[in-house]
């Protein structure tokens, strides 16, 4: 007999038009769903003798687009067929998501032990700024609602980056917190290994009319309080455009109280993208025994 398989998979969406990445209770889904809701969908149609039951790794809001988080589920296949192999359980998978814009990358199996969640290294995302765009029209396309457009031409970069100085290290981000943050019991002390601002790329740049300055705000983590980054971004644009100066926002992160967090400073979710969540390579690999016992001997796997 078979045991259930463990899997990780990664997966890339485009956040504009779900509720976010976790699952929406069912007396709550007034037409938006979430990711996690058509991931486990897949995973069901895929008939597993267990229940379905995805644990992601990386939460991210609604409107907030991923180009790689991570989750981890058991599948236990019927008449004690063997463990779909990665490369078929990702094609597979891809092929029940049908037009949703949600995408299977790449999957491991992985010890039943795993957690995709608590055994992740680190967290990064990446918040995009296109400058120079009065209306939303002059976005290209493959831009709109992947960034966030602000009418200005220029941002003082150097003040933004010694700025976002503040941020990297081991701090208490009480003021970064979302003032109705639904786990106020989450250790606000959080270590940043990277804040910077560098230039951005567009693959419209080289075929668009006009010119269109685009900036990438980066931010990596083990881990982020709910809405941090978006808030974080937001005061070092506003620093960039001269709203704050850089001796106020360590006033405001010294203050650790989310209410002293101006008032409008919060940058829109549809620039935000998770990039990356990191795992140690020995701790997504299987013991040699547990693959001998559990992976069928010819080699092939049914599908």
């Amino acid at each position: 007999m078979h045991n259930p398989a463990r899997y990780l998979i990664f997966f890339q969406y485009i956040g504009t038009k779900y509720s976010g990445v976790v699952k929406v209770p069912p007396q709550q889904q007034g037409g938006k769903k979430g990711v996690q809701d058509h991931l486990e969908d897949a995973i069901r149609r895929l008939r597993p003798l267990n229940p379905v039951s995805l644990s992601v790794s990386s939460r991210t809001d609604a409107g907030v687009h991923a180009l790689s988080n991570s989750a981890h589920f058991d599948l236990q296949r019927k008449n004690d067929k063997p463990p779909f192999t990665e490369d078929i359980l990702v094609e597979a998978l891809n092929f029940h998501l049908g037009t949703e814009q949600i995408r299977i990358t790449h999957a491991h199996r992985v010890p039943d032990d795993f957690h995709a969640r608590f055994r992740a290294l680190s967290r990064t995302y990446v918040y995009r700024i296109a400058l120079g765009v009065s209306h939303f029209s002059q976005l290209p396309l493959t831009d709109r609602d992947l960034c966030w457009s602000l009418h200005r031409t220029e941002l003082d970069v150097g003040a933004m980056n010694e700025a976002a100085a503040l941020f990297v290290g081991t701090h208490d981000f009480s003021s970064f917190r979302a003032v109705n943050a639904d786990m106020p019991f989450k250790n606000p002390v959080k270590t940043l290994d990277v804040v910077n601002v560098q230039p951005g790329s567009s693959f419209a740049h080289a075929h668009f009319h006009r010119e269109m300055p685009l900036w990438e705000l980066t931010f990596r983590s083990r881990s982020f309080l709910y809405k941090q980054v978006r808030r974080m971004t937001g005061a070092l644009v506003a620093v960039g455009q001269g709203r704050l100066s850089v001796p106020q926002l360590k006033e405001i992160m010294e203050a650790r109280d989310s209410l002293a967090y101006p008032q409008g400073l919060v940058a829109p979710a549809r620039g935000l993208f998770l990039t990356k969540v990191d795992y140690r390579e020995t701790d997504l690999q299987l013991s040699q025994q547990t693959s001998e016992q559990q992976l069928p001997s010819s080699g092939n796997s049914e599908d």
